[in-house]
């Protein structure tokens, strides 16, 4: 049974590194429910084992942000947020610095993919008004999209997953972060203000059609409820030892109960794939554990001199495994190496970060590089990784400088 956990195990995971497998119709997600499914059927786990393997607190933090992201994009927030940073005077490289600023700070509350979904479309719209070149625009909303998430734990999945896992202290994280977040945004805008220089300005002679009858219409009402019920749930992680899931789900019941927003375009904007590929991870990574094979790998890494529980094999281990299979997979992957008080903070920075690197690194950059094709702005992945693998290096080694001065 051994042999069988690790061949699903090992298919599961190359279905990650490839975003699917051959043959099959399956993406990511479809990979690691059909790899739970097989080990259920197979007898590798009971579906009673199956169903504790699934980290309850963790899925119901991830779907009680996701309505109350939900909230705030069907409030009209980012859009008016976009529109006002775009149709400021600010220069060029200023408007640049102004949007990495709003974005980091909103991606580590609302989640980085939903900020990209929600501001990708309106912020191209408004470069091309403006006669901007809306690529280093767009690039700097996905790279400063992913360092943000890392400031806080519901900045992003791997983050909720870490701190829900870990059990870490959601201030104690934050001021850990805080300082490597801060000099990562502004080592993005120095890369892409650098690259950009003397290049800001659109090829376009013609200004694009109006399209803001496509956004979502400003509700100040609607606003204000998100952000009440995010302020205070905020509060109540950084005050008070209440179970962060449990306040979350108020929260979330809280915006369901309304006069005007119906339920279902509520829950329609949940990300029930991301909620379903967490299930299936659990659940194979589970069965993997109970093999022992696992606690094997980890005995011959420290044989090896590369113990995970040391800060450089585990800052490596993480950067690695997070470009192969994702950052989420790669979490799941380390978190038993997870012991020591550093493990938690870099796991979830270097996991976060390394998304920089190349487009298939982060839903983030997929999210900005699929809303840019649709506006016919082509963003390849050379053109991405010119600006990503710089930034994720500087802010990688930003991080690794703060850790060695912090833990030795």
């Amino acid at each position: 049974m051994a042999t069988t956990v690790l061949a699903i195990f090992a298919l599961v995971y190359l279905g990650m590194l490839l975003g699917g497998l051959p043959f099959l119709q399956l993406d990511r997600t479809g990979v690691a429910l059909l790899g739970a499914i097989a080990l259920v059927a197979l007898g590798a786990l009971t579906p009673e084992e199956a169903a504790r393997a699934v980290h309850l607190p963790t899925l119901l933090l991830l779907f009680s942000f996701m309505v109350i992201s939900a909230q705030m994009r069907l409030g009209g927030f980012y859009t008016r947020v976009t529109l006002a940073l775009a149709e400021s005077r600010l220069s060029p490289p200023a408007l640049l610095a102004a949007l990495i600023a709003a974005v980091g700070a909103l991606s580590a509350v609302f989640s980085n993919d939903v900020i990209c979904l929600a501001i990708a479309p309106v912020l191209a719209d408004a470069c091309l008004a403006r006669r901007l070149d809306p690529v280093p625009y767009l690039l700097g909303l996905a790279c400063a999209a992913n360092v943000g998430s890392a400031a806080t734990l519901i900045g992003n999945p791997q983050n909720m997953l870490i701190g829900q896992a870990l059990e870490l202290s959601f201030a104690g994280y934050f001021l850990e972060a805080i300082t490597p977040v801060a000099m990562g945004l502004a080592a993005t805008w120095g890369v892409i203000a650098w690259r950009a220089s003397g290049r800001w300005r659109s090829v376009l002679e013609d200004a694009p059609p109006e399209r803001r009858h496509e956004y979502a219409v400003y509700d100040r009402w609607q606003t204000s409820k998100g952000l009440a019920i995010a302020g205070a749930l905020i509060g109540v992680f950084l005050l008070t030892d209440l179970p962060r899931e449990v306040a979350a789900l108020g929260g979330a019941g809280l915006l369901l109960m309304s006069r005007k927003m119906h339920s279902r375009k509520m829950l329609g904007l949940v990300d029930w794939e991301l909620l379903v590929l967490f299930i299936g991870l659990f659940v194979v990574n589970h069965a993997l554990e109970r093999t022992g094979l696992a606690a094997q790998a980890m005995d011959w890494l420290a044989g090896a001199h590369a113990p995970l529980s040391e800060p450089g094999p585990l800052f490596v281990a993480t950067l690695v495994l997070s470009n192969l299979v994702s950052n989420v997979p790669a979490v799941m992957l380390l978190l038993p190496a997870a012991t020591e008080p550093f493990s938690g903070p870099l796991l979830a920075l270097v996991s976060t970060l390394a998304g920089n690197f190349l487009i298939v690194g982060s839903i983030a950059n997929i999210i900005v590089v699929n809303a840019a094709a649709r506006r016919g702005i082509a963003i390849s992945w050379r053109t991405h990784a010119r600006t990503g693998i710089p930034v994720a290096l500087a802010t990688l080694l930003v991080t690794a400088v703060w850790f060695a001065v912090r833990h030795g």
